[in-house]
């Protein structure tokens, strides 16, 4: 059995206790928590332990699952747990990416563990559909679109923002920019052109709205590149009407072969999901199991889902995966 330890009992959190749960390898032992330990209440029957005694664990839990913010949380906390435990997270602010890793890698080097970054479906999936459409498709462009759907990471990022109770954010595919992607024209998109951003924002009381808005849509790598529109709701009408957790996307390669491209493809993959945690702690679950298999056979360092071969994933050996799956 596979040894898991949790960090962080928010939406991510629930949804890796139910993908362990769903994995017959794997066991989760203890959820590590920075708030006091007996306001958090798993729905299994583990131990809850706060974050700051998770040394005291480094022998007791094969994979840690990080399940903290991209925007603050896991650039320190990947690192620093990375000295003590085999780590898997679910980092995605994609510009800071290589800064990330290279933190990370140097941290599990030095303790001799293995980090797997990035983990999820944007970066992850997503990552490995563009490099097989760009391996396989030479001659062709790459597009990617998200929504639509609610954004954990974008939401946590307009949570933090001072004056903001609670928020929502929404990423929408613009239908005429998706169009153009799948007839094969290859169109040249800006980022604005291709996605438009939604806010549903609660705030504290006395709060300036004004304030709050500019520092929405001027946020660099989050909101600044695109066309935002921010919208100020009770709390009330949050949990009645954006409750829920979905998110869909969409990567697609188009190109051409033959002479002068002549002849035109289309490679699509798409993800339609009732619930963007779940689902994202179930691929988190997944990649657990190959950072616990890497690190059995001696390698350290940082790791992401390219370096990552597809038979780690699966709790099926390789002749099961020949006959059943290939």
């Amino acid at each position: 059995m596979i040894r898991i330890g949790i960090l962080g009992y928010g939406n991510l959190g629930r949804g890796v206790e139910y993908a362990v749960e769903a994995n017959e390898d794997m066991e989760l032992v203890a959820v590590f928590t920075r708030r006091d330990p007996a306001s958090v209440k798993p729905r299994t029957n583990v131990p809850v332990v706060h974050a700051d005694k998770a040394a005291e664990w480094k022998d007791k839990i094969d994979v840690l699952i990080l399940c903290g913010g991209s925007a603050t949380d896991l650039p320190e906390q990947t690192p620093a747990f990375a000295n003590l435990f085999n780590v898997v997270d679910s980092f995605d602010t994609h510009a800071k990416i290589p800064a990330h890793f290279a933190a990370v890698d140097a941290a599990a080097k030095a303790a001799g563990t293995v980090g797997v970054i990035s983990v999820g479906w944007d970066p992850g999936l997503f990552s490995l559909a563009r490099v097989y459409g760009d391996a396989v498709l030479t001659n062709g462009a790459d597009y990617t679109f998200w929504g639509r759907g609610v954004s954990q990471g974008h939401s946590d990022a307009i949570r933090r923002i001072p004056g903001v109770r609670d928020a929502k954010q929404y990423t929408v595919p613009v239908p005429a920019a998706l169009d153009a992607v799948r007839s094969g024209a290859n169109p040249q998109l800006t980022t604005r052109e291709k996605h438009t951003r939604e806010c549903y924002v609660v705030l504290e009381e006395g709060a300036d709205a004004a304030a709050v808005e500019k520092a929405i849509v001027t946020m660099p790598n989050y909101f600044a590149d695109y066309d935002t529109t921010v919208h100020f709701i009770s709390e009330e009408e949050l949990q009645r009407d954006h409750a829920g957790l979905p998110h869909a996307g969409f990567v697609v390669r188009s190109g051409a072969t033959g002479k002068d491209g002549e002849h035109r493809h289309v490679i699509e993959f798409n993800l339609k999901l009732d619930s963007n945690p779940e689902f994202t702690a179930c691929v988190l679950a997944a990649y657990a199991r190959a950072a616990h298999r890497l690190a059995s056979e001696g390698q350290t360092g940082c790791k992401t889902v390219l370096d990552i071969a597809p038979a780690y994933l699966s709790a099926q050996g390789g002749e099961e995966l020949r006959a059943a799956l290939l």
